[in-house]
């Protein structure tokens, strides 16, 4: 109720910057309340008044953000309840307003409702909602919160995690997706019975939008390569275009490598050698088909984190579209994913110590005291994995808050 009546009352407050769009902070680190010094000048890899945009949506009251929690289906709403439990015990400054929502509540209403919680807030976390294929007449939540709120860039980072028994330990990869055309217009109609056709949509000024998204990231982030997935030599006015325009932003950024591969080899040398990729930019198919396969490589769909972007709004979420209904009530569901999701978007609202705090507390949990969910080779459940986050997280939140006192 705090959380609804504080997005409704709520000032809006302009915040300057974005962690996401700017370049490294140096954080002191005695206290979760110091002040972050950015390295060099501000500067943002979308327009200024893109940033304009992204800063009036926050809803921000008295120092806390209030996001929206979207609770989705299968293990969503008891991965996002510890997500809530750990973010209190670490002293994050958000409030979340929770919106029921998943393939049950599939009514005009239910997703009018969602969509005007993440216009007031700015900002969501999310657990995936589940897509009935097979009923023609049902459309993909998921797919209308982002063309709804023009989340234009789906960016999901996949990088090996110590330990983790995989067969690849050197994957370090960004794959950025164009989120809002491709084949995901659902513009399909049935001519004769029999007969369908699906339609594609490319456009110069999406692909040209998400390119230089990509290229941007790479500069911000000290990447060196960047990679168009294609599928040119089939599809050569539709992929062609989003080549070409690839292959025109490249020409801005001669300190960054660029190259090109067929989606079909792309997948092959993704498996074969991912260590070769850094960013990937890809139209909307290709990159959900390689981000599953990448989250694959480093230990499956529970440790991989996505964000979608757009002018304005932002909503996170695990990094693959899986909802995890076989898990769900059996408390073995791994929540590294919705956490490390959880970290980027207080990185995103410029709580970084809060992010890191919590990021390192799960790594050290991971890695260190090697308490692992079924599916990453362990036998731990996913409350003895957020207890042991817990447990680690809770000394140095307090630390902190007494080194905090001491200096006041």
């Amino acid at each position: 109720m705090a959380a609804n009546l504080r997005s409704v009352i709520g000032q809006k407050i302009i915040v300057r910057t974005k962690a996401l769009f700017q370049k490294p902070a140096v954080c002191d680190s005695k206290s979760l309340a110091a002040t972050c010094h950015l390295t060099q000048n501000r500067e943002y890899s979308l327009a200024p008044q893109t940033v304009s945009e992204q800063s009036e949506a926050l809803a921000k009251y008295g120092g806390r953000h209030t996001v929206t929690l979207m609770t989705g289906d299968g293990v969503g709403p008891e991965l996002l309840s510890h997500v809530q439990e750990i973010f209190r015990y670490a002293g994050a400054p958000i409030d979340f307003e929770i919106v029921e929502i998943n393939s049950s509540t599939n009514t005009p209403i239910d997703m009018h409702n969602a969509l005007l919680s993440v216009r007031r807030n700015g900002v969501a976390l999310k657990g995936n909602i589940e897509t009935k294929f097979d009923d023609p007449s049902f459309k993909s939540m998921n797919v209308a919160l982002r063309t709804s709120l023009e989340l234009f860039a789906s960016v999901v980072k996949c990088k090996s995690i110590p330990g983790i028994n995989v067969r690849h330990k050197d994957v370090d990869c960004v794959l950025i997706r164009e989120n809002t055309e491709g084949e995901y217009r659902q513009l399909e109609h049935e001519n004769v019975p029999g007969v369908v056709e699906s339609l594609k949509i490319i456009t110069a000024e999406k692909s040209t939008k998400i390119a230089k998204f990509a290229f941007d990231y790479a500069v911000r982030h000290g990447r060196k390569k960047v990679t168009a997935i294609h599928k040119a030599n089939i599809m050569k006015l539709g992929d062609g275009l989003f080549l070409e325009c690839c292959r025109a932003v490249a020409k801005s950024y001669p300190d960054i490598e660029f190259n090109d591969l067929i989606i079909d080899n792309a997948s092959m040398q993704m498996v074969a050698r991912p260590s070769q990729f850094d960013v990937l930019c890809m139209p909307n198919l290709y990159g959900n088909i390689l981000s599953n396969i990448a989250s694959g490589l480093i230990g499956g769909a529970g440790l991989a984190a996505g964000m979608n972007l757009g002018d304005k709004y932002a909503v996170f979420e695990s990094g693959t579209r899986n909802s995890g209904r076989s898990m769900r009530g059996k408390n073995i569901a791994n929540p590294t994913g919705i956490l490390f999701a959880s970290c980027d978007m207080l990185d995103y609202l410029g709580h970084f110590e809060h992010a890191k705090l919590i990021r390192d507390s799960v790594m050290t949990v991971l890695t260190e005291k090697e308490i692992r969910t079924p599916d990453i080779g362990g036998n731990a459940t996913t409350l003895d994995v957020v207890k042991a986050i817990i447990d680690d997280v809770k000394p140095k939140t307090l630390a902190c808050l007494i080194s905090v006192q001491k200096n006041v």
